[in-house]
């Protein structure tokens, strides 16, 4: 029985052993389980931390050198500011230096000048008595003077002033002669010298614009017609008519070129009549050419008549009739003269019955002023000469040939009819429009006289107006007195004169306004 419960205990006892052996063993297995999950957690913060430390012992690695970069840039910086600042000081005692050197010299200076001005005192000084003792002696002097030539000073001065005034009249009238010698010959040789620039400008325009004509065709197949076979034809027509036929690559037209107008109207009438007759070869130009000379003949003859008739002049020698007719032809500067010399002898009758003298003898003169220039292609000398030995030739009286001589001052204008026949020549020849010109060449020359205007100094803006008779120019008043405006005036018809050509006369008009305001208040 004993025996029993001890077995039991023992038993008890082994099976609580047991238990806790596996207990034992249990717990040791979660623990070394969990051990190892320690021992790898605590490994892997410790890699984490190792890691961490690295990298903040590269930061700081890299915090220190850039560290010592930027006191290694400060050294350099506090080296060189010290340079600077020994550069800088060195400079100020070198401007210390030249400031005590300036102020020692200026202290010169002021000692000097301070001398100077003493010396200056003095010699005013001196000066003011010297002036005091001048004017005593010149007042002895001048009362000395008075007593011993018996005049006062007054009389003295007035004497001695009407003296000087003698003398500078006499000089000034000896300057005046001399001016006047040089300013003839200086303005003969001017007067050439435009002239010949006038003619040599005007040459090209004359010779397009003046001696050609233009003779319309009906088809362009009409030139080689007018040209023939191998050129016969042509050179027939020049050689009956002497006028030079030029056919180009104009469309439908023929020129006709030459001198002599009244070839040149015979040639034009001889190929209008060949045109519409249609027989174009030598024989027939010939035959043509008679008839359109004879026609000419008759045309001249009838403007002469009717020129007379007009004039109511009765009757005229016959060849004079037929060079008064050839002037219908002739033209000058674009103006017909035929039509100019009637103008001027009405004009001439006008002016004449105005002053009591014979009108049918002014008309006369006037209508026959330009006749030279019916032949001047045929005879040499100045138109005015040609046209006195013609009228002389033919009967006119002495007082006629006078005027028409004397109407362009070849010979000196002797009587009054000479001088109303050059007056009417130049009325007829100047009014606007009586000389006409090609429309271009007319813009042109209203645009020259302006730019030839504006280019002066002082000049604000210029008009040209009056068909180009006239031009007014508008200048700053502040820059152009009124002085001014008249050499202003003086300066732009002499460069008009030397750069253009142009029929009669141009008139300049300087234009200066002067405005004076105020303001009541």
């Amino acid at each position: 029985m004993s025996a029993h419960p001890l077995m039991l205990v023992l038993a008890v006892f082994l099976g609580l052993a047991a238990g806790a052996v596996v207990t034992f063993l249990v717990l040791k297995r979660s623990f070394q389980e969990r051990f190892g999950d320690a021992e790898k957690v605590a490994a892997q913060r410790v890699s984490e931390a190792k890691a961490g430390l690295e990298d903040a012992l590269a930061e700081a690695q890299n915090q220190l050198r850039g560290a010592e970069k930027r006191a290694r840039n400060l050294e350099a910086e506090l080296k060189d500011a010290r340079a600077e600042t020994e550069r800088r000081e060195e400079r100020l005692n070198k401007r210390e230096e030249t400031l005590e050197r300036k102020n020692e010299t200026m202290a010169a200076r002021e000692t000097e000048v301070s001398r100077r001005e003493r010396a200056v005192t003095t010699r005013e000084t001196a000066l003011a008595e010297a002036e005091k003792e001048k004017e005593r002696l010149v007042q002895e002097a001048r009362t000395t003077l008075e007593r011993v030539a018996g005049m006062s000073q007054e009389e003295a001065r007035r004497l001695q002033t009407e003296k000087i005034l003698d003398e500078v009249k006499l000089s000034a009238a000896r300057q005046i002669k001399m001016v006047e010698e040089e300013a003839k010959d200086e303005a003969e040789k001017r007067a050439k010298r435009i002239v010949g620039i006038a003619i040599m400008r005007y040459a090209g325009e004359f010779t397009n614009e003046r001696t050609v004509s233009v003779v319309n065709l009906p088809s362009e197949e009409m030139k080689g017609r007018i040209i023939g076979r191998e050129g016969r034809n042509i050179r027939a027509f020049e050689a009956a008519t002497g006028i030079d036929v030029i056919i180009d690559d104009s469309p439908d037209t023929v020129t006709l070129s030459g001198f002599n107008p009244v070839r040149r109207e015979i040639a034009r009438t001889s190929l209008e009549k060949l045109m519409q007759d249609g027989r174009i070869h030598p024989s027939r130009i010939e035959e043509i050419v008679e008839k359109a000379t004879k026609e000419v003949e008759q045309k001249i003859k009838e403007a002469g008549e009717e020129a007379l008739f007009q004039l109511a002049l009765g009757t005229m020698h016959p060849e004079l009739v037929k060079l008064v007719g050839r002037m219908r032809y002739r033209t000058s500067y674009g103006q017909n003269v035929l039509n100019h010399s009637m103008e001027v002898g009405f004009l001439s009758g006008l002016m004449a019955s105005e002053l009591g003298l014979p009108v049918k003898e002014a008309r006369r003169a006037g209508l026959l002023h330009d006749l030279g220039k019916a032949v001047d292609h045929e005879v040499e000398g100045p138109h005015a000469l040609v046209g006195a030995n013609i009228a002389r030739k033919f009967g006119e009286s002495a007082e006629v040939v006078h005027a028409i001589a004397a109407h362009h001052e070849e010979e000196k204008p002797l009587t009054l009819l000479a001088h109303i026949v050059t007056a009417a020549d130049a009325i007829s020849g100047a009014r606007p429009g009586a000389r006409r010109e090609s429309l271009e060449n007319y813009v042109k020359r209203l645009q020259d006289l302006e730019a030839i205007s504006n280019s002066f100094q002082g000049v604000d803006r210029s008009f040209a107006i009056q068909a180009g008779r006239e031009v007014r120019v508008m200048v700053e008043h502040a820059r152009v007195s009124d002085e001014g405006a008249s050499v202003l005036a003086r300066d732009i018809a002499r460069k008009i004169e030397e750069k253009l050509s142009y029929p009669g006369q141009i008139r300049v008009c300087v234009i200066r306004e002067t405005r004076a305001v105020d303001y009541a208040k």
